[in-house]
């Protein structure tokens, strides 16, 4: 089976989706997929430093980059367009990532006249949340390109159950299947000493963190995270808050004013993206994580914070009811009360938090690691390539 894997960036700036696009396409590939990936070295503001127009191995699968012009929210590239249209019927199959995106334009159109089925996998930008952020762009968008492209997806690969509950009122006639993000187990059997982000952060030492590791993004909660911290921190002295991100969307001067607004600016930590040991080292070093986001797809922090055996806040933005209902996780209601009420049940009981997050950890490890959702796919999608039925939600 060969998959050519489109995405509009990889740029680390860009946060989780960016990571799992990789690290799925390094699971099929591992599962015995022939896959290639095409993008744009679009990092933000800035390129990704990458050779340009050329194979580049990735040892389980090879990848390509392409430049690039911005306009505005939108990415085109006249060079990524000629390449998919010429390319795209060397291939059995297609995966495309992400929707109102100009890139997988020429993918839909390409598969369209070769007659190459393709998988859509839309990573959170068809939910409510999101659909209604910078509306009225995305609603005729949606209508001249992005709904033609669906309604002919050999399936729409959602990331959740909950997010595929919620594009139901869409009346999508593509396929649904269900298939989440994943982590690599031996990312985090032995995490790394907490010294090596106490070193780079000693203003952290000998503080009872929590951390948030996300984008600085509207999307993300950070104002009801500004509140819940704020009312933690008279409860708790020592608390002490990392806010663990990239800021590509100019957010991060709003996100401290909030902080400023519940007098807590001066117990938080920003600390821009973490990657690597530093990562690692800051999941060590935590005492609780929290994602108190309006809207995901599915968050690959959120299952790295839970791998690493920490007592974890969420909101039912983050689309992990299977965490509540395993009572892995404090999934709380996207409102600052509920988020404040999460984080302080948490910190006010130490030890059924320890318990807790000692069960998220085993819980991710069973059930939600790349090698196992590769192989689940592995299936699905020779079963699209020979016209047989596979399992559907329904």
């Amino acid at each position: 089976m060969r998959i050519l894997v489109t995405v509009p960036a990889l740029g680390s700036v860009y946060g989780g989706p960016s990571k799992s696009v990789i690290e799925l396409a390094q699971s099929l590939g591992a599962a015995g997929i022939d896959v290639d990936l095409v993008t744009t070295n679009a990092n933000g503001d800035k390129t990704v430093d990458v050779p340009i127009g050329q194979w580049i191995e990735k040892g389980n699968y090879r990848i390509q980059y392409f430049s690039y012009l911005g306009f505005g929210d939108y990415k085109f590239s006249l060079d990524i367009s000629r390449w998919l249209l010429k390319n795209i019927q060397a291939y059995d199959l297609v995966q495309t990532n992400a929707i109102f995106s100009l890139p997988n334009l020429p993918a839909y159109l390409g598969c369209r006249w070769h007659n190459v089925p393709y998988v859509i996998i839309p990573r959170g930008m068809l939910e409510p949340w999101a659909l209604s952020y910078k509306a009225w762009k995305k609603r005729i968008y949606y209508r001249l390109f992005e709904q033609p492209a669906l309604q002919r997806a050999s399936a729409i690969q959602m990331l959740a159950s909950s997010e595929a509950d919620q594009i139901q009122v869409l009346d999508l006639k593509s396929p649904l299947i269900i298939s989440p993000n994943g982590i690599h187990r031996e990312d985090f059997e032995v995490l790394p000493q907490p010294d090596v982000f106490y070193q780079r952060f000693p203003e952290t030492e000998h503080k009872k963190l929590i951390l948030f590791l996300g984008r600085i993004d509207p999307k993300k909660g950070l104002d009801f995270l500004a509140q819940a911290f704020g009312n933690a921190k008279r409860q708790f002295s020592d608390a002490h808050l990392v806010v663990a991100g990239p800021d590509n969307v100019g957010f991060l001067p709003t996100a401290k004013q909030y902080f400023s607004d519940h007098h807590c600016l001066d117990s938080v930590t920003f600390t821009g993206m973490l990657t690597g040991e530093l990562k690692y080292a800051a999941l060590a070093a935590s005492n609780y994580y929290i994602a108190p986001s309006y809207s995901e797809g599915f968050s690959m922090s959120v299952l790295e914070g839970m791998a690493a055996g920490l007592p974890c806040i969420l909101t039912t933005g983050c689309n992990f009811p299977e965490a509540a209902k395993a009572n892995v996780a404090n999934v709380a209601d996207v409102d600052a009360k509920s988020v404040t009420a999460a984080l302080l049940s948490c910190m006010n009981d130490p030890q059924a938090s320890a318990a807790m997050g000692a069960r998220a950890r085993e819980f991710i490890f069973d059930n939600y690691t790349w090698n196992s959702i590769a192989g689940d796919l592995f299936t699905v999608y020779q079963s699209i390539l020979n016209q047989q039925p596979f399992p559907q939600y329904a």
